[in-house]
């Protein structure tokens, strides 16, 4: 009979925390000399440490070959798991410092006053209702610099804000949106109007909260960015509390600027009027501000929801993931002014001129320049930090009819980016023989139309051409070198009748003039959208029937000069986000189309069915996108060789003439 003894392997003696740490740090160096120094310690030291730790485990955590050191199975293991040891004890010692403190039970919030009016009490009841034993308290403060001191003398336990800091106590994390308008009395003529620019208030009686309160830091940073300020404004008053500047605007007829919160119920009862303003139709940001020391546990404690006592910091926080999801940005939203970001000793500016080339009545275009332009999202996005520190901008946005002369300006360094439909976009890719200041990068698309409807030729009513076969022999006028353009050159092609129809040149007057299509130039007619569905709803002209043989996706792009992008790649970075932004306001504010109509003289019925809008049950056209689709551009590439006179668009190398990664990382900023 067989006698099997076991034997208890002995247990590992109880470990030091401080031994915990040595070996972290070696572990993440891997070298005991680096530790030492981290540490503050001698090498001699640290390797006791590391023997002592050895000792009481009962095996090696570090294998030692010559001067390498390398972590063990064990060492491995201890590696992933000991950091859950220190965060234990600095809870434990967390907690026990509140407890020291009186602060058990306890919640002190600060906040400004437009957050505590009209977006913290909801959050707050739910708060005591859920925790009934904590008592809390909210001060408010008339500045956000009084906050942000508070908040690093620890005067308050978590705080909340329309402007961040770049404090470096202070974690601030975007919570929620916040907009800021303009106000007027009910009875003020102004309040008929649903949307201004400050342009057009600059004459009018203003009010203003002093300086340092939130919605003033918010004016300033935004009229500095438009080259402006206070200063032009001839009739400006600054009063001290919210209660002043409404008996400005009620019984003085003043124009005042604040946040939605600040007259939230003055707008309920109709006494007072929000007008939105142009600059500012992105919204602005809440944040949550809390101490960085905290941070790490708080997360760590939030995430896994063990029987860790939750102290009443993170219990609010806790509770505001659960209604406002941390970082949930509702698309793109305006920067913050940084208060701290005062230079004391600036340096001369440095001016960096760009020149945009747009086509702002090209609707499928107007994201790209017309919008950006009247929203003044550019001169938020660009850069100013950095190397940009000291940067003044000075913008130009030269618009053109068509692609042709953006093309030419690309190319004679007179632009700096471009806004093209595909044809003329790939024109403008064309660089055999060209400086390095004259190529050429594509950044982004604009607008796509995946079935290629865009493009049209159109006839006079009383032509009796039916077809496309019926232009044989006939004279048809495109504006060169645009979209339209290409469609006509592809179409006849496939109609073989290139050779047979007769193309002259369709000029365009100034863009800021309205078109209108000669009746007697030619026998038909070709552009692209919106153009041609303005003169056949005008009633002069119909549509050629069967005029379509091919039916590739047409769209617009974003081309940047390569000396440009080389030089300046944050720029670009900045012209993307702005155009991301303006892409979003006008697929998610109801006035955008009534808005644009006016701003292009086209009616708003052509404007939604051209670019789709979120607004409008029936979608447009065109559909607002950035990502670049080289297999479109291949497709056009393919066709449009084989047409005489285009035999140079072989050699576009879209490998390195399309540069999507400035979208992958305007997305990571």
């Amino acid at each position: 009979m067989l006698l099997v003894q076991c034997r208890r392997s002995p247990s590992p003696k109880s470990m030091e925390i401080y031994q915990i740490k040595v070996f972290l740090e070696v572990a993440r160096h891997l070298s005991f000399t680096d530790a030492a120094d981290v540490l503050n310690l001698t090498q001699p030291a640290v390797s006791a440490k590391i023997k002592s730790l050895e000792s009481e485990l009962g095996t090696s955590v570090f294998s030692r070959v010559g001067r390498k050191v390398e972590l063990t199975e064990v060492g491995r293991f201890l590696l992933e798991e000991a950091p859950k040891l220190i965060q234990v004890e600095n809870q434990l010692l967390q907690g026990i410092e509140e407890i020291k403190q009186g602060k058990v039970g306890n919640l002190k919030i600060g906040c400004t006053g437009a957050i505590a009016e009209g977006w913290l009490p909801n959050i707050l009841f739910n708060y005591r209702q859920k925790y009934p034993e904590i008592q809390t308290q909210c001060v408010v403060f008339e500045s956000v610099e009084a906050l942000y001191r508070a908040m690093t003398d620890r005067q308050v336990d978590v705080g909340f804000s329309d402007v961040s800091s770049d404090g470096s106590d202070i974690h601030a994390t975007c919570i929620d949106g916040i907009h800021y308008s303009a106000f007027v009395a009910s009875t003020h003529p102004l309040a008929k109007q649903s949307w201004l620019s400050i342009q057009d208030l600059k004459q009018s009686a203003w009010v203003v909260l002093p300086e340092g309160s939130p919605s003033r830091l918010v004016l300033e940073s935004r009229l500095s960015e438009l080259g402006l300020s206070l200063a032009a404004f001839p009739r400006l008053e600054t009063v001290d509390t919210v209660s002043l500047m409404r008996t400005y605007i009620t019984q003085g007829s003043y124009v005042g600027f604040a946040s939605e919160f600040d007259f939230k119920l003055d707008c309920q009862s109709k006494n007072v009027t929000a007008i939105s303003l142009q600059e500012f139709a992105l919204a602005g940001n809440i944040y949550l501000l809390t101490s960085k020391q905290l941070e790490s546990s708080n997360e760590t404690n939030l995430k896994t929801q063990k029987a860790i006592h939750l102290n009443p910091v993170q219990k609010f926080v806790a509770l505001i993931q659960q209604t406002k999801p941390m970082n949930s940005a509702s698309g793109v939203r305006l920067r913050s002014p940084n208060f701290l970001l005062r230079d004391s000793n600036p340096r001369k500016p440095e001016t960096l001129t760009l020149s945009i080339g747009v086509q702002n009545r090209t609707i499928p275009a107007i994201t790209a320049g017309l919008i950006m332009q009247r929203l003044g999202l550019l001169e938020h996005f660009l850069p100013k930090d950095g190397r940009y520190s000291n940067t003044q901008y000075q913008i130009r946005w030269p618009d053109f009819a068509t692609g042709a002369p953006i093309i030419e300006g690309l190319h004679s360094g007179k632009l700096d980016i471009g806004i093209l439909g595909d044809y003329p976009l790939l024109l403008s890719a064309i660089q055999a023989e060209k400086t390095d200041a004259q190529k050429t990068r594509l950044v982004s698309f604009v607008s796509s139309n995946p079935d290629g409807s865009c493009n049209a030729m159109i006839v006079p009513n009383e032509s009796n051409l039916e077809s496309i076969e019926d232009l044989r022999g006939r004279v048809l006028a495109v504006p060169f070198h645009s979209s339209a353009h290409g469609m006509v050159m592809r179409s006849l092609q496939a109609a073989n009748l290139l050779s047979d129809v007769q193309l002259t040149s369709l000029e365009h007057p100034k863009p800021s003039k309205k078109f209108e299509f000669p009746t007697d130039l030619a026998d038909s007619y070709a552009h692209f959208a919106p153009f041609h569905d303005v003169a056949c709803r005008e009633g002069n002209f119909r549509y050629l029937c069967n005029q379509r043989l091919e039916n590739l996706p047409v769209f617009y792009g974003v081309v940047v000069r390569a000396a440009l992008a080389d030089a300046y790649p944050e720029v670009v970075i900045g012209y993307l986000k702005a155009l991301t932004a303006a892409q979003q306001w006008y697929d998610k504010t109801p006035a955008a189309l009534k808005l644009v109509s006016q701003w292009t003289r086209v009616d708003p019925a052509i404007v939604s069915q051209t670019l789709s809008t979120s607004y409008h049950n029936q979608p447009g056209r065109f559909f607002s996108e950035t990502t670049v689709r080289p297999d479109w551009l291949n497709l056009h590439i393919q066709q449009l060789t084989q047409i005489p006179g285009n035999e140079c668009l072989k050699a576009i190398n879209l490998n390195q003439w399309v540069q999507s990664d400035f979208i992958q990382q305007m997305h990571q900023h």
